[in-house]
């Protein structure tokens, strides 16, 4: 027998596409936190990035600031220091890659690749030994006036390049660029 006078719909269809869309909604409210909880905290994008007034760096010393949990060596180097960087040639090095994310990657070691202005006076660097991240100590330190790691006997040059020593690559440089004369931008 058919049922010609009924609606093309039947309560038994509303039921179906009614808890149908209830479990929807419930899923999505289920997964949602799971989902926002992978995005990184405010405090994590707050340190992202930063300014760092550099104003009372002098020629010869360094200044070294926290940025995402790592110190970040911001070292306004002297004449004597720039032309020893320049003077060593790539074939001395143990790590020929600049390590450099605001340059061309790949690009060679040299010392105007590693610096973050023309006049290759200003060196920015990720302050933690490539080889198991320990501090290095600054301020001519070492065989090669640059960087000493305490731990485990890595020297790096004025450059931040790895010289002697366990660590297999050079002190990295973060993302940063000048924002006046007087401030740099980490990130």
């Amino acid at each position: 027998m058919a049922h010609t006078d009924e609606p093309s719909g039947t309560r038994r269809d509303f039921l179906y596409f009614a808890t149908a869309g209830a479990g929807a909604v419930a899923v999505g409210a289920g997964v949602w936190p799971l989902v926002t909880q992978m995005n990184p905290s405010a405090d994590v994008r707050a340190l992202s990035s930063i300014d760092v007034d550099i104003s009372g760096v002098v020629t010869g010393t360094q200044l070294t600031v926290n940025w995402l949990g790592k110190p970040v060596f911001i070292r306004r180097r002297g004449p004597e220091e720039i032309e020893a960087a320049r003077a060593v040639p790539l074939d001395d090095l143990v790590d020929r890659d600049a390590r450099n994310p605001n340059i061309a990657e790949g690009a060679p070691a040299t010392d105007e690749n590693r610096t973050l202005d023309a006049a290759e006076e200003w060196l920015v660097q990720i302050g933690v030994c490539t080889h198991l991240g320990c501090v290095p100590i600054g301020d001519g330190a070492g065989d090669y006036g640059g960087w000493f790691c305490p731990c485990h006997g890595s020297h790096y040059d004025a450059a931040g390049r790895i010289r002697k020593g366990p660590a297999p690559e050079n002190l990295h440089i973060p993302v940063a660029q000048f924002i006046d004369d007087m401030t740099i931008k980490l990130g």
